[in-house]
């Protein structure tokens, strides 16, 4: 494993099972100011952020399913209250990016285990020095022995067993994330990531979803996807892209038409995948998209995906319809009878609290922006309001359903800080059958 991460599943466990402690302790410390006539809601945010920046830090150093969950709460940054989210957005960002890098030499232990003894000479040169890092593995450049230029994805040795004892760990602990996001359902999203993150130790899995995103989607306007080029179980080769993350111009850098036509692209991408491949890309953060020297998206990284053979599932598209015309009734006995809504709870008050995030499909082009985000994550993310809590126990998507929902929340709010405008309802229209109309 990399320098500085823990090998051991006890000092794993370690660092995790020292949060409780440290939350309870300020939790009785905030209940001491309140008594001391301090105001209970600020004393309550501060412990939020404090318990946050926490929770972070520790998921930001360790690897495998730490990290991963950590990077799969990391993209709602931006519906994270402006008073709590200063102190813990750098560490949000942290975990999208960084990582100590591996030994060189495990780099070639890894690398005579998975192509051969041989496998210099199957490249006509390869750069030691790491491009990129994440949870399982680093990028290195190289090139192949034809010429081209590729991406070679190296896993960390030992990080399958890692990411399997960090998922069983984060599962006894999950209870702790209610402490810093009070309406999600820590338990159902750790669940999910351990079924489909398991998978992600087998770079060949991985690879044939590639290839099948590369066949279907490589080649529309505005987008590549790489060519796989050689994989095995824990290496993976691609054809080489140059750009820079999506993220570098987050915030509203580059100009509005550059931005306009990446949300475009992301939109159709993230809607029309599931027709043309049978699969939605379930990793939405910014680092998955690349800005290409030609101003095109480049699409990366095909670890995590949601699996739809039949395309998005239709309970999902009505729920997305009756959402977006603010039919209540007929959400109200769709979700009843689909077991989503809990005995006694009124559709009514799920669209005043979720009913907003269907906006961008009330418009023929919607604009996507940091402010609208937050007011939707002031109601419906916000530990000082207390109604929104009782809504959000009313709604109980299952299982096969979260993922879903948590890829298209997770891509609104990168939108909404990419400060993009985009006609969002045409492209349901287009790739969702049944959108326009009822069941």
């Amino acid at each position: 494993m990399p320098e500085g991460i823990p090998q051991g599943g006890l000092g794993r466990s370690a660092r995790l099972a020292g949060l409780p402690l440290a939350f309870a302790g300020r939790a009785v410390s905030g209940w001491g100011r309140t008594l001391a006539g301090a105001d209970a809601d600020q004393v309550s945010a501060d412990t939020l952020a404090r318990n946050a920046e926490q929770l972070f830090a520790v998921l930001g150093t360790l690897k495998g399913g730490a990290m991963k969950l950590g990077q799969a709460l990391s993209v709602y940054d931006a519906m994270i209250p402006a008073e709590i989210a200063g102190p813990y957005r750098e560490a949000l960002a942290t975990l999208q990016t960084s990582s100590p890098p591996m030994p060189t030499a495990d780099v070639h232990r890894m690398l005579a285990e998975q192509l051969g003894r041989g496998w210099r000479s199957r490249f006509g040169s390869f750069d030691e020095e790491p491009v990129a890092a994440a949870s399982l593995g680093q990028v290195h450049r190289a090139e192949w022995g034809d010429g081209r230029e590729v991406a070679v994805k190296v896993q960390y040795p030992g990080a399958d067993l890692a990411l399997d004892a960090d998922l069983r760990t984060l599962q006894r602990f999950s209870r702790l994330f209610a402490a810093i996001f009070p309406a999600l359902d820590a338990r159902s999203l750790v669940r999910e990531l351990r079924e489909r993150t398991l998978e992600e130790v087998d770079y060949r899995i991985e690879a044939d979803r590639q290839r099948a995103f590369a066949a279907a989607l490589g080649d529309r306007p505005g987008l590549r996807v790489p060519r796989v080029v050689a994989s095995s179980p824990k290496v993976l080769v691609s054809e080489w892209l140059d750009g820079v993350p999506l993220r570098e111009y987050l915030g509203g850098r580059g100009s509005e038409q550059d931005r306009d036509r990446w949300g475009h692209t992301i939109v159709e991408t993230m809607f029309a995948s599931p027709a043309l491949v049978g699969m939605l890309h379930a990793d939405p953060h910014p680092g998955n998209f690349l800005v290409l020297d030609d101003g095109d998206l480049g699409m990366i990284d095909f670890g995590a995906v949601a699996t739809l053979p039949d395309g998005v599932p239709p309970v999902l598209v009505e729920i997305l319809r009756l959402t977006a015309a603010e039919e209540s009734t007929a959400l109200t006995r769709l979700l009843r009878d689909e077991g989503f809504l809990a005995p006694g709870a009124d559709s009514a008050d799920v669209l005043r609290w979720v009913g907003a995030l269907a906006d961008p499909l009330r418009a023929e082009r919607f604009h996507f922006t940091e402010e609208w985000i937050a007011r939707q994550g002031e109601r419906v993310a916000n530990p000082t309001n207390r109604a929104y809590r009782d809504t959000g126990r009313a709604l109980m998507f299952p299982a096969e359903y979260v993922l879903v929902m948590r890829v298209l929340s997770g891509w609104m709010n990168i939108l909404a800080r990419l400060d993009c405008t985009v006609s969002a309802r045409a492209l349901v229209e287009r790739w969702i059958p049944g959108f326009a109309h009822p069941l």
